[in-house]
């Protein structure tokens, strides 16, 4: 979904559940107020000053690889664990979450009567669900092979999506781009189950060797569902897929707002793409009023031909493998086996699964979200924090105001507009002001696989509750549990979760400097989303609509245009590079992102010169901040994966992109020759 842009692109997949929906809205509760929590200990978390000195490697010059000179001995020293397809600071604070959510969720189970508990103990119940075997998919796998005609179809690919499983289009609500005080429709292109039309269509050995044990996994999930000829059929569906993929637009096409906003009625989409009956699809799903925005309409195209002409047989026998592998986490062990099989290990690398009860906390969390966050909150998010967390936002925000007022490249009437677009952000700190309700949602003790499927349509039917009614300026996007962080281009809104509010990214007790490179650079970050590539198309309002001048908008481009060609440069893997162009909306988050925290640390120190610690001057342990956030070890497949389908950089070309930033060739002395120098004209300067 574009329509919001996160720190780090870190989506777990939850085996079993979506997350989850009423045909009407459900009511929102006002938040209590947290009650207090233990003050924190005087001393950063973190080493003497919130920076982990003990993981750097002095061997290495700053200029030569900041990344290893700041994180190198960490890097050496900090196996993935065998649950992990990567492990740094994201993943280090995720299981600290999960570990806090299980205590909520253990305490919530003590009570008999308790939705979350249940849920939960369902979820752990593994014997019940190895003895209940197929028994509970039965019906719906049943209803998928007694279709007899090509012309219900559409009916039951609408039931797939309404139960989280995904047919050949995905949706999802949100405000109309160009009408932001009403919620639609929104159609993309879907139909394949390898995460990218690259792995169908490259033809390198490692990509080759992908199909293959897909080609494998197919055939061993048609066999499980005591389906005959597994192995011709699992080619067919390989086939319908590559097909398909073939009709999708590239990474690149696909996050260009202007290019994805088409705005057409039913009607209108039928005749572009012929061969798919979408009225009777958007029925079903439960669409409301008469347009949708669809965003790769050739695509469409393209996808409703590949429909029409594939045989029936293989239509469904890709729904039932769709089917067992979203529920795999609530099917017997072999089913679950065998799809992280496929999607953990081979396309991630991770060598086994993650421990039941860390999958029983995200499942029980992802289906009632507010019920557990908000206990979360109360227990681990001290109204300290949020108050210095909120004060760290306005001095961020305010920077970003002096480097608008600054700019020698832009208008005067831009600046006037770019200025009240910022005065227009809404900064959300830790938690919703409103909690969701759950009241209609059937939550059974022993039933994992009915709960998840419950869940799915539940959650299905509150997003599409949301059509036709007021916008809900209260909801998140992230539970506060979520390390990360996102910019709503629609709403005006940058949204910190709780848990991202701490070490290494935030210690009230830190020093100013770790902080400001810190969380400050990814407040700065989110506040660039909005003034990046794609979020600089958005107005003051909210509302996508060019704004900029023409002398303006080629500025900024002739940058981006730069910016592309140095990530362009990187190679992770021989043949195998980072980006630009896919990249560059983040990569515009963390240069300008950095830059205008930098300048919110400078201010904050009032005139005065920060005092050296530990030998360290304030402009690097500014900088070591940055670098240390981004600690991050990868298996080769999981970094392989990233490099196809995640917007974001790799770890070590996000810290390396201080080689923009004058002031840390003053900090760290980079000389000419060291290998992230370039000269002064060569550095890409944006906000």
């Amino acid at each position: 979904m574009r329509k919001y842009i996160a720190i780090l692109a870190a989506g777990t997949a939850l085996a079993g559940c979506t997350t989850a929906t009423t045909s009407e809205p459900v009511p929102a509760t006002p938040v209590e107020v947290p009650a207090p929590a233990p003050v924190p200990p005087a001393a950063p978390e973190i080493g003497t000053f919130g920076f982990d000195v003990a993981g750097m490697d002095r061997t290495v010059l700053p200029g030569d690889n900041f990344y290893q000179f700041a994180n190198g001995t960490w890097a050496k020293n900090t196996p993935i664990p065998a649950d992990k397809s990567n492990y740094g600071m994201f993943t280090k604070l995720d299981d600290l979450s999960k570990e806090r959510t299980r205590s909520i969720i253990e305490d919530a189970a003590k009570d008999p009567n308790s939705k979350i508990g249940i849920a939960y103990n369902s979820y752990l119940d593994t014997a019940a669900i190895d003895a209940r075997g197929l028994d509970g998919m039965k019906p719906w796998l049943d209803e998928i092979r007694s279709l007899s005609s090509k012309s219900g179809y559409a009916a039951l690919a609408a039931k797939a999506d309404r139960l989280g499983i995904g047919g050949p289009f995905g949706e999802f609500v949100n405000l109309d781009d160009k009408q932001n005080d009403q919620y639609i429709l929104n159609m993309v292109q879907a139909g394949i189950g390898m995460p990218d039309r690259d792995y169908y269509l490259k033809t390198d050995a490692k990509i080759a060797e992908t199909r293959g044990k897909y080609l494998q996994f197919l055939t061993s999930i048609l066999t499980l569902a005591g389906e005959s000829n597994a192995q011709a059929r699992a080619k067919a569906i390989l086939d319908y897929e590559t097909t398909v993929a073939k009709a999708h637009w590239t990474q690149v096409e696909s996050r260009d707002a202007t290019k994805t906003y088409n705005k057409l009625t039913i009607a209108e989409l039928q005749r572009r793409a012929p061969g798919f009956d979408f009225r009777t699809y958007l029925n079903g799903v439960g669409a409301k009023g008469d347009q949708v925005i669809v965003y790769q309409p050739s695509a469409f195209t393209g996808i409703a031909a590949a429909v029409a002409k594939a045989p029936l047989g293989v239509l469904k026998d890709q729904l039932l493998v769709r089917s067992m592998s979203t529920y795999a986490g609530v099917l017997p062990k072999n089913v679950d086996d065998t799809v992280f099989a496929f999607y953990g290990t081979a396309l991630s690398g991770t060598p086994q699964q993650e421990e039941r009860w860390k999958r029983g906390v995200s499942f029980t969390s992802a289906a009632l979200a507010d019920e557990v966050s908000q206990v979360y909150v109360q227990r681990y998010f001290p109204p300290e924090t949020k108050a210095a967390a909120d004060e760290l936002v306005k001095n961020v925000l305010a920077a970003m105001g002096r480097r608008i007022d600054g700019l020698a490249w832009m208008a005067p009437e831009t600046k006037a507009r770019a200025r009240a677009k910022l005065a227009n952000f809404n900064a959300k700190i830790g938690y919703p002001d409103q909690w969701r309700e759950y009241a209609g949602l059937d939550i059974r003790a022993g039933d994992a696989l009915g709960n998840a499927m419950r869940s799915a349509e539940f959650e299905h039917e509150y997003q599409l509750g949301k059509l036709g009614g007021p916008v809900r300026k209260w909801e998140w996007l992230m539970t506060p549990m979520t390390i990360n962080a996102y910019a709503n281009f629609n709403m005006s809104e940058i949204v910190f979760p709780a848990a991202i509010l701490q070490p290494p990214f935030f210690d009230p007790h830190a020093d100013p400097a770790i902080n400001y490179g810190g969380i400050g650079a990814v407040i700065g970050h989110e506040i660039s989303h909005h003034f990046d590539d794609q979020g600089a198309k958005y107005d003051e309002n909210g509302r996508l609509n060019e704004w900029w001048t023409d002398a303006d908008r080629k500025a900024f481009e002739a940058a981006g245009k730069a910016l592309i060609a140095q990530y362009d440069a990187y190679e992770i893997f021989p043949g195998a590079r980072v980006q630009g162009a896919f990249t560059l909306g983040e990569n515009i988050g963390d240069l300008a992102g950095l830059t205008v925290a930098y300048d919110a640390y400078k201010h904050s120190l009032n005139g005065q010169d920060a005092p050296v610690i530990d030998g360290t001057t304030g402009d690097q342990r500014f900088y070591l901040g940055w670098a240390q956030v981004w600690r991050r070890n990868y298996r080769e497949a999981n970094l392989r994966q990233r490099l196809i389908t995640d917007p974001h950089s790799p770890s070590e070309q996000r810290a390396a992109v201080v080689r923009n930033l004058d002031p840390w060739y003053q900090a760290y002395n980079v000389q000419p020759g060291q290998k992230l120098y370039l000269a002064p004209e060569q550095r890409v300067r944006m906000w």
